[in-house]
């Protein structure tokens, strides 16, 4: 028996039919629509979260005051203070897989070439290789500083940190041995087209764990001082950098070395009626839905960088709260047992009876990144505005 097929050509539009308002057919990824208020594109170059200045980032003072700066992406402020402990102490070790050739993101770039094969190089495809080699330096005195080439690819080291590194100083007792200067390094979160492999916000996972400190900066002058102080921490440090802002985000650092105190979260925008904790690339997203909730509804809103995860500022955070009595917490990573949790139930210990509102977790849906969906997926300035909305309606 012969089985018939009936195949009809493939519809083709001309780019006449495209500039009369047809859809490309292959098309399969999300835009703005037109006059759209909210979920516009973010303007690094004038975002206020930025310093645009010398005389802006001097204005703060966890900041060297006398020191010039120039204007860095992330990627150069990180390179920058990778460069600085590989200058200034012998012990410094970078590696990971093509970090010689200054790695995927460009981190990495001509600190072979300065400081030779024997202190920065690749290594094999294996994760917990990385990580291991990377403890038993530590172990031996030295400061490794490794490189996972993305954060989705952790999790065949997660015995070696968890069972290793975070147990040593425990285990060590009162010998005061640690493995401090290990510094894991990472790329994590949202690209816009990473999909399954190459958009995961694992910090929840590492926040679980005492003995590890994990770190998230929101832009290039805070990754140089909080990756030079998790270099001189005696503690193992996760360090996660929100690979969508390596190149997006722009602002004058310091040329001088400075360290920013670890679990200290930081006051970004002060305000009387609605507090809003956040931390890395959705800090932006928040900065734009309170300029918008400002306007809309004469409110005055708190936002608060976390900065340091695990062991995260509760002090700062419930100060906040008691004051605001409305609490919003955002993050780019799943909302089931994501931080925003941990830190919700702080606020309902510590403040409960200031609160005049439930307070709200946004987060990443608890679903896989779909390539096609990734915007769809985690929290936007839509998103965070209705929360806001919410909270002072309540």
């Amino acid at each position: 028996m012969t089985t018939r097929l009936s195949v009809k050509p493939l519809r083709r539009y001309t780019p006449l039919q495209w500039r009369k308002g047809h859809t490309h057919p292959s098309k399969c990824y999300s835009t703005l629509p037109p006059n759209a208020r909210l979920n516009v594109p973010i303007d690094y170059s004038t975002h206020p979260l930025l310093y645009h200045s010398p005389s802006s980032v001097r204005a703060n003072p966890v900041y060297p005051q006398t020191s010039s700066s120039t204007r860095q992406n992330l990627f150069q402020a990180i390179n920058s203070a990778l460069k600085h402990s590989l200058r200034t102490d012998e012990r410094t070790l970078v590696f990971g897989e093509d970090v010689a050739f200054g790695g995927v993101f460009r981190c990495s770039m001509d600190l072979a070439t300065e400081f030779g094969p024997e202190r920065v190089f690749n290594t094999p495809l294996s994760e917990q290789g990385i990580v291991g080699f990377a403890i038993g330096c530590a172990a031996q005195g030295m400061k490794p500083i490794a490189e996972v080439q993305f954060a989705d690819y952790v999790y065949p080291a997660f015995d070696q940190l968890v069972n290793e590194a975070a147990k040593w100083r425990y285990r060590e007792g009162g010998t005061g041995g640690h493995i401090g200067g290990l510094v894991v390094r990472m790329p994590c979160g949202s690209v816009g087209h990473g999909a399954l492999y190459h958009s995961q916000s694992p910090e929840a996972l590492f926040t679980h764990i005492p003995g590890l400190r994990v770190v998230l900066p929101r832009s290039p002058a805070q990754a140089k001082g909080l990756l030079l102080a998790s270099i001189a921490c005696n503690d193992p440090v996760i360090f996660l950098e929100p690979k969508i802002l390596y190149r997006a985000a722009v602002e004058q650092v310091p040329t001088e070395a400075y360290e920013i105190p670890l679990s200290q979260a930081e006051v970004v925008k002060e305000g009387k009626d609605v507090t809003i904790v956040s931390y890395g690339q959705p800090l932006y997203l928040c900065s734009s839905a309170i300029a918008a909730a400002e306007k809309d509804f004469g409110i005055s809103v708190e936002l608060l960088d976390l900065q340091t995860l695990y062991p995260w500022d509760r002090q700062t955070v419930l100060q906040s709260v008691q004051k605001t009595g409305r609490a919003i917490v955002v993050h780019e990573s799943m909302i089931n047992a994501g931080l925003g949790a941990e830190v919700a139930a702080s606020i309902q210990e510590g403040a409960f009876l200031r609160l005049e509102a439930p307070v709200q977790r946004l987060g990443g849906w608890a679903t896989h990144m779909g390539l096609a969906f990734e915007s769809f997926n985690i929290p936007d300035v839509t998103r965070i505005y209705d929360a806001i909305k919410r909270t002072i309606e309540f």
